[in-house]
C-alpha cells in the first residue's frame, strides 16, 4: 500500500482524497495555487506545496510543477480526481516514467478511450451500439455537409477531445453546420488544444445516462450500475441520480453490459465511467468514455456502499477488486444537487465573491461534499461548484422530498446559488412523473 499521494486537484474532490487517505492510514500531500493559498481544506493534508499563481495554466496545469511537487513530498502516487490534469494521458505517462504510479488508467488505455472518435470506433468494432455519424474525423465542410445529407438533419458537430460539453454544436441545415463547424473547432482548440471534429446524427430528446466501472490488475471488470444525468443545461449536468428513473430492465441490464464490453477492450484499469444516450424507443448508444472519477460519483457510492476513491486507490496499488459483480446490489435512490456559485436568472452568470454565512442541511440521508465554508473566497477563477448536495432514501418519492427539504435547509450568502432553480425543478411534474430529456431545462425555463 502506498504510504504517501500527492493529489493534485484543489477544492471539494481535493478534500474528498484528502478524507479517504486518512481512512486508509495514508499520508497526504497537497498543492495549491495563490488563490488557494490558506485554503482550511489544505490543512486536512499531511502538507501542501504552492505550484503557481491562480490561473489553472499557469499551476495546476504545468506538469513538471505537480511531478516536483510530488518528489519533493516523496510520495508514492498521485491521485488526479476530476478535471485539470485527470485525462491527460501524457501526464500520467510522465508520473509513470518518474516512478510515481497515477491513480487512473494506463496513458496507452486512456488515450484510446479519451479521444472519442477512436472510443466509437473501437465500440463499433466489438459490436456496441453508437449513434450513426462519421466513420471518422471530418475533412472539411464539403464532406460534413455531404455526410449530413445522408444522414439526415439535425446533425451534432463534437470535438474529438475533451469533453463538458466544449467543441459540440447542433445544426439543423447546412448554412448552420458550416457556422457550428466554425465554432466547434475554435471552442475545441481553446480548451484542448485540438480542432479535430467528427459529427453523429442528432438523436432528438435523449436521456443521457452513464454507467460506473472498475477495474483491476487481475483482469476483474464490474460496473456498479447507471447514473442518469440527463438534467443539463448546454451540456452541463445539473442534477443526477441512481438509478434511472422508468428504464426497462433490458435496456438497463444491456448498457451495463456494454460498459462492460469497452473496458475489457481497451484494457483499461481502475475507475472510469461509459456514457450511452437512451432515445424516445428505449434503445442505448455509446457517445464516450471519461477515463476518472466523475463529479456525480456520490450517487453510486450511496445506492451501492463502496467508496469509489478508495477501490481507486486500492486498484492502482495493486490490489483485487474484494466484491464481484454479484456482490453489487444498489438499494434505494440516490439523488444530487451540483451547487454552483451562479445565478440562473442571469444565464447562469458566476457570481465570484465571499461566502459570509453559510448552513449546512444534514439528517437521514444527507450528505453535503463541499470545501466551503463561511468566510470562503469564491474564486473567479475556477470552476463555480462550491459543493454537492447528495440525498439516498429508499424510493424517489422520498428522495424528492428529502432533497427538496435539504435544499430549503441549505443557507448561501454572499453569492447567488443555483438552489432556487434546482427548488423549482424538483417541483415539477414532469420530472416527478420522468422521465425527462436534455432538453428539459432550456424548453421549460428559455430565459
Amino acid at each position: 500500500m502506498f504510504k504517501r499521494i500527492l493529489v493534485a486537484n484543489r477544492g471539494e474532490i481535493a478534500l474528498r482524497i484528502f478524507r479517504a487517505c486518512r481512512e486508509l492510514g495514508i499520508e497526504t500531500v497537497g498543492i495549491f495555487s495563490e488563490a488557494d493559498r490558506g485554503a482550511a481544506y489544505l490543512n486536512l493534508a499531511s502538507e501542501a506545496y504552492c505550484v503557481g499563481p491562480a490561473k489553472a495554466a499557469d499551476s495546476y496545469l504545468k506538469i513538471d510543477r505537480v511531478i516536483s511537487a510530488a518528489e519533493i513530498g516523496n510520495v508514492q502516487a498521485i491521485h488526479p480526481g476530476y478535471g485539470f490534469l485527470a485525462e491527460n494521458a501524457h501526464f500520467a505517462e510522465v508520473c509513470r516514467s518518474c516512478e510515481i504510479e497515477f491513480i487512473g488508467p494506463t496513458h496507452e488505455a486512456m488515450g484510446l478511450v479519451g479521444d472519442k472518435n477512436a472510443a466509437r470506433r473501437l465500440a463499433k468494432e466489438i459490436g456496441v451500439p453508437t449513434v450513426p455519424g462519421s466513420d471518422g474525423l471530418v475533412q472539411g465542410e464539403g464532406e460534413a455537409i455531404s455526410l449530413a445529407h445522408q444522414l439526415g438533419f439535425p446533425v451534432l458537430i463534437k470535438a474529438a477531445a475533451g469533453g463538458g460539453g466544449r467543441g459540440m454544436r447542433v445544426a439543423l441545415n447546412d448554412l448552420a453546420l458550416k457556422s457550428a463547424i466554425q465554432q466547434a473547432q475554435a471552442e475545441a482548440e481553446a480548451a484542448f488544444g485540438n480542432a479535430d471534429i467528427y459529427l453523429e446524427k442528432y438523436i432528438e430528446h435523449p436521456r443521457h445516462v452513464e454507467v460506473q466501472v472498475l477495474a483491476d490488475h487481475h483482469g476483474h471488470v464490474v460496473h456498479l450500475w447507471e447514473r442518469d444525468c440527463t438534467l443539463q443545461r448546454r451540456h452541463q449536468k445539473l442534477i443526477e441520480e441512481s438509478p434511472a428513473p422508468r428504464l426497462e430492465a433490458a435496456t438497463r441490464q444491456a448498457m451495463c453490459q456494454s460498459a462492460v464490453r469497452i473496458v475489457q477492450a481497451a484494457k483499461y484499469t481502475n475507475a472510469g465511467t461509459v456514457e450511452f444516450i437512451v432515445d424516445r424507443t428505449g434503445h442505448h448508444y455509446f457517445i464516450e468514455m471519461n477515463a476518472r472519477i466523475q463529479v456525480e460519483h456520490p450517487v453510486t457510492e450511496m445506492v451501492t456502499g463502496i467508496d469509489l476513491i478508495k477501490a481507486q486507490i486500492l486498484v492502482a496499488a495493486g490490489e483485487a477488486l474484494p466484491f464481484g459483480q454479484e456482490d453489487i446490489r444498489p438499494t434505494g435512490v440516490a439523488l444530487e444537487c451540483r451547487i454552483n456559485a451562479e445565478d440562473p436568472d442571469k444565464n447562469f452568470r458566476p457570481t465570484p465573491g465571499t461566502i459570509s454565512s453559510l448552513r449546512i442541511p444534514g439528517g437521514f440521508g444527507v450528505r453535503f461534499d463541499s470545501h466551503a465554508h463561511q468566510g470562503y473566497v469564491v474564486s473567479q477563477y475556477y470552476d463555480s461548484m462550491i459543493g454537492k448536495l447528495i440525498v439516498h432514501q429508499p424510493t424517489r418519492p422520498e428522495a424528492i422530498a428529502c432533497m427538496k427539504r435539504a435544499l430549503s435547509e441549505l443557507h448561501v450568502e454572499g453569492v447567488k446559488t443555483t438552489v432556487p432553480l434546482y427548488l423549482k425543478i424538483l417541483d415539477h411534474s414532469a420530472f416527478n412523473d420522468g422521465p425527462v430529456d436534455t432538453t428539459f431545462i432550456e424548453r421549460t425555463w428559455p430565459s
